[in-house]
């Protein structure tokens, strides 16, 4: 989207329109939306979020925990467990390859026996070392993802009562705005926005609100 103003225009006016659709691209239709439209949905879904993860933070945990795919602190632990047994059984190769190779210089170890186990060992060490990359890299995912989910609720708690869109606060929160094109389906005018948080991506919105109207209704 591009954002486009001109002194002939009240500040109102000024809009955000399509990129494809401003180049004639011919790869997407009319496609904008006012920047004051725009301001006030997003300020009104950053409200909303806040002030329920400030009340329900517990809740919101849970929901974003799943949606993140994180996984509880005893996988990750268990997973560590395996790292290190791994880690430890690559070292152990590392001290028989030596005592292979020096028993084989010795004549205590013929050739085609040292050639035999040398591959075993090989194909062992290559397989523990792809699983040590795989654990490594699966549990720092976690790890970083846990805390993000974290910052993401000590910074809700800290822009709590928030009254305007103010730049730092946007930056702070936001990663990317989706601004879909207008629905006219059913009569009326419709354009729905997604906005992808920093630190947790998107937040399942109409979940979240499904369980407000359920607790005002119990």
């Amino acid at each position: 989207m591009r954002y486009c103003t001109t002194k002939d225009f009240e500040k109102r006016q000024d809009h955000f329109v399509c990129g494809n659709y401003k180049s004639n691209t011919g790869s997407c239709s009319i496609h904008f939306i006012r920047a004051v439209v725009l301001e006030q949905l997003v300020l009104i879904n950053m409200q909303f979020v806040i002030s329920y993860v400030t009340a329900h933070e517990n809740y919101f945990r849970r929901v974003m925990t799943e949606k993140m795919s994180l996984k509880s602190s005893e996988i990750i632990k268990s997973a560590k467990r395996k790292l290190a047994q791994k880690e430890k059984r690559l070292a152990e190769l590392d001290r028989l390859f030596i005592k292979i190779y020096e028993d084989n210089v010795a004549a205590k170890l013929s050739d085609e026996r040292f050639a035999m186990m040398s591959e075993q060992y090989e194909d062992e060490q290559a397989m523990l070392k792809s699983e040590i990359v795989s654990l490594q890299a699966e549990i720092a995912e976690q790890e970083r993802q846990a805390e993000n989910l974290e910052l993401f609720i000590k910074m809700a708690r800290k822009y709590e009562g928030l009254k305007e869109l103010t730049p730092y606060a946007l930056r702070e929160f936001v990663k990317a705005i989706y601004i879909e094109k207008p629905d006219k389906s059913s009569g009326k005018k419709k354009q729905k926005i997604r906005i992808q948080y920093d630190l947790v991506n998107f937040i399942p919105i109409n979940e979240l609100l499904q369980q407000e109207k359920q607790r005002e209704t119990a």
